[in-house]
């Protein structure tokens, strides 16, 4: 039994989502399009309206522990005009890591069960160095599909897309 949920994010929830992106951006900072120095320039109201989790369009989700501290987020993003959704913004704090953990598998199942009945598959985009996530999106069914781009904060590196069929 685990002593933790899983579940959408809320508005209240602001301050743990703050705390859990500024963790995030300062632990693997080359898993995400925001720099740490950027992110701490947010108001207060940036995190509200990400928390708030309002858009038809994206749910964020959050494995969150009994004190109400953020273990983990990802979130779904379907862009207006794709076909497919993405999986964003994944993130489990070291403590809450492995496989024994549960953490990230439960917060991905979320993902994906948002994600199904708005198409077959599920996209990612990861960077080329971020091998832990590599293996795990592998273990976890997704495979590359052959598109790149450059990672916008560093030109020189790749964001490599992954593709799993729901």
């Amino acid at each position: 039994m685990t002593s933790w949920v899983v579940r959408p994010s809320v508005e209240a929830d602001w301050t743990a989502y703050r705390a859990i992106r500024l963790e995030m951006l300062e632990d693997t900072p080359i898993a995400f399009l925001e720099t740490l120095a950027a992110a701490r320039t947010h108001p207060d109201e940036h995190w509200r309206r990400r928390a708030a989790n309002t858009s038809p369009r994206s749910r964020l989700f959050a494995a969150v522990a009994p004190d109400g501290r953020w273990l983990g987020t990802m979130g779904g993003f379907h862009a207006s005009g794709s076909p497919d959704p993405h999986l964003v913004g994944v993130y489990v704090t070291p403590a809450a890591r492995g496989r024994e953990q549960g953490v990230t598998d439960a917060l991905l199942d979320a993902v994906v069960d948002w994600a199904r009945p708005r198409s077959g598959r599920l996209l990612l985009e990861v960077h080329e160095h971020n091998a832990a996530a590599i293996h795990y999106y592998e273990r976890r069914g997704f495979a590359f599909t052959g598109r790149t781009q450059p990672y916008p904060l560093d030109r020189t590196a790749l964001e490599l897309e992954m593709a799993a069929d729901l």
